[in-house]
């Protein structure tokens, strides 16, 4: 007997668009309510969706994913997750990026053997990607402080009466309620800017 069609969708963070997958899924024809969505990252997997969709799978139904690592992070975690879903809830999946992940094909012991060296390759090309991405990141933001390129935002400009203020408030002729109030801002940011300007100039 057939079993339900089930495709699983996941993006990395809120901000990011998840209308490829979803075409995809919907070009099959899946069912809506067959469609699983996490908008969480791939660091664990205390993910609602994966879980409810883990729960409901059952023999001889079948899951579509765009991509081998929308599984897991890692290596480790992708095989473990396809054990999981081929093994021991004997659900068949498709892999739409790569045709010859499809365990509906080759049931038989060689079938079985090339898919799961192919699984092995390309979740090791996966995690190795993402890993080659992390450390292209962090070389290009130290190279970019090295040439003095500032990150985050911008720090907000004093008010014109700063350095008055801030020489009546230490010379005592104002208090820091008072100080804060002639600039405009909450008292620890008055405080906070005006250390940060006696340090500067002792330099």
């Amino acid at each position: 007997m057939t079993g339900s069609t089930y495709g699983y969708v996941r993006v990395s963070t809120q901000e990011q668009n998840e209308a490829r997958q979803m075409d995809a899924m919907r070009e099959l024809s899946i069912p809506e309510k067959n469609i699983f969505m996490d908008k969480l990252s791939g660091k664990d997997f205390n993910r609602p969706q994966y879980k409810r969709l883990v729960r409901r799978c059952k023999p001889d139904d079948l899951l579509y994913i765009k991509s081998i690592d929308r599984l897991g992070r890692n290596y480790e975690e992708i095989l473990e997750q396809w054990r999981i879903l081929t093994k021991e809830k004997r659900v068949d999946i498709v892999v739409l990026d790569m045709p010859m992940l499809d365990t509906r094909r080759g049931k038989d012991l060689m079938g079985t053997f090339l898919s799961d060296i192919v699984l092995q390759v390309l979740s090791f090309v996966a995690e190795n990607e993402r890993t080659s991405i992390r450390a292209r990141q962090a070389e290009g933001i130290a190279a970019a402080k090295a040439r003095g390129v500032k990150f985050g935002r911008p720090p907000t400009p004093l008010p014109d009466n700063f350095h008055q203020v801030h020489k009546a408030w230490r010379s005592k002729r104002l208090t820091l309620n008072q100080a804060a109030d002639a600039c405009a801002m909450p008292v620890s940011t008055f405080y906070h800017k005006a250390l940060q300007f006696e340090n500067i100039a002792k330099i």
